[in-house]
């Protein structure tokens, strides 16, 4: 099910950036989308996870780097029947963590410093245990490939609204007003990529992530004190197309922003954890 969603994100995307080409620069413009979508198409499938992990300025760390993390993964993913991933450190104060990688053999969990720091090992074995159950429900790929394409599709729509103002637009059979609406359009339909990412992608990796540990009152932790420091300590690298990739969007707002957001609130994923204590939730 995922790869087919895959696809068709890729589908949808290229078909975006055709559109946004095409009014940047008429016919010619839409030949140079249809290149860069054959590249961008390529390159997220192979190379999104590393761009993702550059982007926020993650190092890879070896056991001697992080021993007692390194420890941690690779215990959770024992119990969860996985490859283990790769480890990688984010140098922000912001809590939070993500994964990514086209498939398990090929997977990486970045943590920030931060997340180290306010967490006690508990939380962070909840935490850890979240993403690896992204990885084993094979979500990583089109959560990534969905960053990088979202990413790319703002940036050629920002090309657009510079390159609408030129007066040789019409002489490439361009439309200035094509590229405006393009720039008007961009924000939304990066919200509505990532929207398009389930937010009960989020419960199932709470509730696997929980079946991993054998303790949901952990994750629920990490989840309130993630959010309560994140208000305070806001990251301060990446763009706001990635905010899907985390266990908490650290690009969140209040008011109707919450409308948009690309997880479920917190209250109810921790009402959701709780609940989950007096069911057999046994590690597997």
């Amino acid at each position: 099910m995922n790869q087919t969603k895959t696809l068709m994100l890729l589908a949808a995307m290229t078909a975006l950036l055709l559109w946004v080409g095409q009014a940047l620069a008429g016919q010619a413009g839409l030949v140079i989308a249809l290149i860069i979508a054959g590249l961008l198409n390529f390159g997220s499938y192979w190379f999104s996870d590393k761009i993702v992990l550059r982007m926020y300025g993650a190092q890879e760390v070896d056991e001697r780097e992080a021993a007692a993390l390194h420890a941690l993964v690779s215990d959770l993913a024992i119990r969860g029947n996985l490859p283990r991933p790769r480890v990688y450190l984010i140098p922000e104060d912001a809590p939070n963590a993500f994964a990514t990688g086209r498939n398990p053999q090929h997977a990486a969990v970045a943590v920030t410093v931060g997340l180290l720091r306010s967490l006690d090992r508990k939380e962070l074995a909840g935490v850890v245990a979240h993403e690896l159950a992204h990885i084993r429900n094979r979500d990583t790929l089109i959560m990534t490939v969905t960053a990088t394409i979202a990413g790319a599709l703002s940036m050629l729509a920002n090309t657009a609204m510079l390159g609408s103002g030129r007066s040789s637009d019409e002489e490439h059979g361009s439309s200035p007003l094509g590229g405006l609406i393009g720039v008007m359009l961009a924000p939304i339909l990066a919200v509505m990529i990532q929207m398009a990412i389930s937010r009960s992608r989020e419960f199932q990796a709470d509730e696997n992530g929980a079946r991993i540990t054998g303790d949901p009152l952990s994750l629920a932790a990490a989840l309130r004190k993630i959010e309560a420091i994140s208000r305070d300590t806001p990251l301060q690298a990446g763009s706001p197309a990635t905010a899907h990739l985390f266990i908490l969007n650290p690009f969140a707002g209040g008011g109707l922003m919450r409308l948009f957001s690309t997880h479920p609130s917190t209250e109810a994923r921790i009402e959701r954890l709780h609940a989950l204590q007096n069911t057999p939730v046994l590690a597997r």
